[in-house]
């Protein structure tokens, strides 16, 4: 989210320790765990309130100095979930941010994998180490040229676990990615530290835990949001059921029902004729969530997209900007009929603007756009990462649309939640 990222560079930065949401934040979801004064949400490990001893409020972050208070647990349990955090270590430190934790052992990284800390270089660690910086420990490591900051200077840490994929991101790029779905899962937990504690990775939920280590470590601007319910007055554009909320175009007069139906439970496109559903109604600031994914029997490449801004009348295309979805380029920005907006020249090219990297499932597998349209602001989040960004961008009413363009795709979850000023 092109919005959080920002207010979390600027946070570190500027060296501010209040968490704060903006309302786009808002608007997806997240919610302030700790906001630099606040530890109402935690508590002791196996104990009800926050530990006595150990840890501390120091200058709007939660301080752990290794006094035997152990490791800080949030009240909450979740299950798919986004966390963001800054942290700090002194020289040579090491904690641990865990997660999907229970409180039935004697830690709980008996129970839950672990977003590493570590001082990398005051540890004498290799940084693309499983027991490095960001990597999940013990199981998978981090990459060689991953970003960590030295000992006194402030991180950022997010973890990211929704539908069996888990990811890592230190400092805004990411550095772990796997899934806890498939056999290759329990494989991992067998080869590692934890194979003798039973259930250890596979809770369908659980706490999120910073450990105490016996290191000097601080934390601050702690946010999560729970990815497995609805976002703050969230519209459904699509539940599975029916598309009363759509309209079409399609060239050579083609008919709804000739290239658009409802599958179990999903919006099926055949990809010809050309052209798009959109919603009857018009929106201008909005947090857009929506699945989707090419064939899974062909398992056949295509194109498609998602169209926002849509101005009048309607034709192939109407002025709008797109968010692409042709296999390998999700997250480029297609301008149409020259919309008011500015990317980075870099990666402009005539009306298009590339996306950083790919980020997409295989062909077959279903995918998550996050679009997020911010008063002159555009962003994109493929599963979980920003791909691209805009600015300048004419803050209008328009239509959502999503496109008929020659490959079969399937849409699920189609759901807007309007962003406050």
């Amino acid at each position: 989210m092109r919005a959080f990222a920002l207010v979390a560079a600027l946070a570190l930065l500027s060296g501010s320790a209040l968490a704060q949401l903006t309302p786009a934040e808002t608007a997806a979801g997240w919610k302030v765990l700790f906001d630099g004064k606040d530890t109402s949400a935690w508590h002791a490990y196996k104990q009800d309130k926050f530990p006595a001893k150990g840890w501390t409020v120091e200058d709007g972050a939660l301080h752990v100095g290794g006094g035997g208070g152990g490791d800080l647990m949030t009240n909450a349990e979740f299950g798919d979930f986004e966390l963001s955090l800054d942290f700090k270590c002194s020289k040579g430190a090491n904690s641990g941010i865990i997660y999907m934790a229970n409180e039935k052992n004697d830690a709980s990284w008996q129970s839950g994998p672990e977003f590493q800390i570590l001082d990398d270089s005051g540890a004498g660690a290799k940084p693309e180490g499983r027991h490095a910086a960001g990597a999940l420990y013990d199981m998978v490591a981090a990459p060689a040229d991953k970003v960590m900051h030295a000992a006194g200077e402030w991180n950022n840490a997010r973890i990211r676990m929704q539908g069996g994929v888990l990811q890592h991101f230190l400092n805004g790029k990411k550095v772990m990615e796997c899934r806890t779905d498939v056999p290759e899962w329990k494989e991992k937990i067998a080869k590692s530290k934890f194979k003798d504690y039973a259930g250890f990775g596979v809770q369908p939920k659980g706490h999120i835990g910073l450990q105490e280590h016996g290191n000097d470590v601080w934390f601050r601007n702690i946010k999560v949001r729970d990815l497995s319910v609805a976002m703050p007055g969230q519209i459904a554009l699509f539940d599975g059921k029916d598309m009363n909320q759509w309209t079409f175009f399609l060239n050579d007069n083609g008919k709804f029902e000739d290239v658009w139906s409802i599958a179990e439970g999903n919006i099926a496109c055949k990809g010809n004729p050309v052209g798009y559903i959109r919603t009857k109604e018009k929106f201008q600031n909005f947090v857009l969530k929506l699945n989707w994914r090419f064939s899974p029997i062909t398992k056949k490449p295509g194109n498609s997209g998602v169209l926002v801004h849509v101005q009048a009348p309607d034709k192939v295309w109407p002025k709008s900007i797109e968010a692409q979805l042709q296999s390998g380029s999700a997250g480029d920005f297609w301008n149409i009929e020259e919309m008011k907006m500015t990317t980075d020249t870099a990666r402009l090219k005539g009306r298009n603007t590339k996306h950083l990297r790919a980020n997409e499932q295989p062909i077959g597998l279903w995918n998550e756009y996050e679009i997020i349209v911010d008063h002159g602001n555009i962003t994109l989040n493929v599963n979980g990462e920003t791909l691209n960004s805009a600015t300048g961008v004419e803050d209008i009413a328009g239509y959502i649309a999503l496109q008929s363009e020659g490959a079969e795709i399937h849409f699920n979850n189609v759901r807007l939640a309007p962003i406050g000023k």
